[in-house]
C-alpha cells in the first residue's frame, strides 16, 4: 500500500444493505472507521447482491465476489496480504479462517460478531418453550460454534455491554479478545434538534424492521395480536405504521386499515418516517446486540415504549428515552401516556439525545477502537501466545474444517 497505507480485507456474510437492517448501517460505520485511519479497504463476499446492496466503490471499497470451499481464495488473500482481516460473523472465520492463517499468518483476525448469534437462537428456543431463559438454553450449538470462532481469532467486536458481560464476567473469555464497540455515530448539533418536528406537528406510532430477522416478525405479530387492540381502544383514531424491508405475505396480511395497523413496507429513508411520528414501538421478545431502531429513534427524538430486550445494552448510565417494560397492559398504558402527554413526552425526547451523544459518539469510539486494533497489530505475537485455548481451537477445530473444504472442492472438480 502506498502512503502508508494499510490493507484491510472484509469478508462479508451478505452485502450490507443499510436501508434494509442496522447490520448494514454498522458495516458501513466499521469500514468508515478503519479508512479515517488510511486503511485501504476490499470487500469480498461469497453471498449474491440484491437490490437492495450498497455500491462500496462509491465510498473508495474494492468489490470482490469470492468462492467458498475453493483453493482460488488462497491465491487472492496471499497476492492482497492484508494487515487485518475482518470476518463479518463467525460463519466467515468457520470458512475463511484457516486459509486466512495459512496464507497471511501475520494478519490480525477479527470477527464483527454483530450480535451473539447463539444468545438471539438460545433466547429463541426458550421463547419458543414458553420458559424463562437461562444458560441451559444459552449453551447451544450456534453458541459454542461462535465461542470457538471469538477464541480462534485475534480480537473480536462486541457490540453491547450486556454481551461483554456475558462473555468475561459468566464464560470467562479474556477481556482481551474482546473489543466493545457500540453504533458510532455523528454528535447531534443543537441546531439539528431545534429542527426536528415538535410534538403537536407529530401523530401516530411507529415499528421498524427487517422482516427477514425473526424477532423483528415476532415483534409485529404480538403487537397486532396483544399490545395495540390495547391501545387502539384508548386512542381509537391513532394509527401504527410499520415498516421494514423484505414484507413477506405473512407480513403483508396483517395489514388492517380499519384498526388503523399499516404495514408500510420498505422506508426509503428510516429518519424521514421516524420524525413525523409521536411514539416508537419496540416490544422485542427474543434478539440480541443493541437495536438500530432505537438508535435511529433517538436521532429522530422519537421517544420508545420497549421491552427489556429491546433496550438491552442501550442506556448504560443514562436514563432511557422512554419506558422499558414488558407487561402488555402496561405497555399499552404507557404508550398511550406518552403519547397524549407533551411534558412526558419532551422529557423522554431529551433523554434520548443526551443518551445518542453520551453514548455513540462517533469520534470517541473510533479513536479508542483503532488505538485498540493498532496496539494488539503491534503485539500479536504475544498477544496470541497467551491465548493458549485459541492455538488449541485453531489447531484442532480448523483441521477438520480444513479437510472437509478441502474434500468438498475435490468433490465440486
Amino acid at each position: 500500500m502506498s502512503n502508508g497505507q494499510r490493507g484491510l480485507l472484509i469478508i462479508g456474510f451478505v452485502w450490507p444493505e443499510p436501508k434494509s437492517s442496522a447490520a448494514g448501517s454498522r458495516m458501513l460505520q466499521l469500514i468508515e472507521m478503519f479508512q479515517s485511519d488510511n486503511y485501504h479497504v476490499t470487500f469480498a463476499s461469497p453471498c449474491a447482491k440484491s437490490d437492495n446492496a450498497f455500491n462500496l466503490e462509491s465510498i473508495g471499497v474494492k468489490q470482490i465476489h469470492i468462492v467458498l470451499n475453493n483453493s482460488s481464495f488462497d491465491e487472492f488473500v496471499k497476492e492482497l496480504n492484508p494487515n487485518v482481516v475482518l470476518f463479518d460473523r463467525f460463519m466467515m472465520e468457520e470458512q475463511f479462517g484457516w486459509r486466512v492463517a495459512e496464507n497471511c499468518p501475520n494478519a490480525l483476525r477479527l470477527i464483527d460478531t454483530e450480535d451473539l448469534h447463539g444468545l438471539r437462537k438460545g433466547r429463541y428456543q426458550a421463547f419458543k418453550d414458553n420458559m424463562p431463559f437461562d444458560k441451559g438454553y444459552l449453551l447451544n450449538d450456534t453458541f459454542k460454534r461462535e465461542l470457538a470462532s471469538i477464541y480462534r481469532s485475534d480480537l473480536s467486536i462486541i457490540i453491547s455491554e450486556y454481551e461483554m458481560q456475558l462473555l468475561t464476567s459468566d464464560l470467562k473469555v479474556n477481556s482481551s479478545l474482546l473489543a466493545y464497540v457500540p453504533f458510532m455515530q455523528d454528535k447531534l448539533t443543537e441546531l439539528t434538534i431545534e429542527t426536528l418536528p415538535e410534538f403537536e406537528e407529530r401523530q401516530h406510532f411507529i415499528t421498524i424492521g427487517n422482516f427477514l430477522h425473526a424477532p423483528n416478525y415476532q415483534s409485529v405479530l404480538y403487537l397486532k395480536e396483544t399490545i395495540w387492540p390495547k391501545i387502539r381502544k384508548q386512542l381509537p383514531k391513532a394509527e401504527l405504521h410499520i415498516y421494514g424491508a423484505y414484507a413477506s405475505q405473512k407480513v403483508t396480511q396483517l395489514h388492517n386499515e380499519k384498526d388503523g395497523f399499516l404495514i408500510k413496507g420498505f422506508a426509503e429513508q428510516v429518519k424521514d418516517v421516524m420524525q413525523k411520528a409521536r411514539v416508537c414501538l419496540a416490544p422485542l421478545q427474543f434478539g440480541a446486540g443493541l437495536k438500530g431502531k432505537l438508535i435511529d429513534a433517538m436521532e429522530s427524538g422519537t421517544p420508545c415504549i420497549m421491552s427489556n430486550i429491546a433496550g438491552e445494552g442501550m442506556f448504560g448510565d443514562f436514563d432511557a428515552n422512554g419506558f422499558i417494560i414488558d407487561d402488555p397492559e402496561e405497555f399499552a398504558n404507557q404508550a398511550v401516556s406518552l403519547y397524549t402527554n407533551d411534558l412526558i413526552w419532551k422529557e423522554k425526547q431529551e433523554n434520548g439525545f443526551k443518551t445518542f451523544n453520551g453514548r455513540f459518539n462517533k469520534e470517541t469510539i473510533q479513536l479508542e477502537v483503532i488505538t485498540h486494533i493498532n496496539a494488539t497489530i503491534t503485539n500479536l505475537k504475544h498477544h496470541r501466545q497467551q491465548n493458549v485455548i485459541g492455538q488449541m481451537l485453531m489447531h484442532q477445530t480448523l483441521q477438520s474444517t480444513k479437510y472437509m473444504s478441502k474434500w468438498i472442492e475435490e468433490k465440486n472438480k
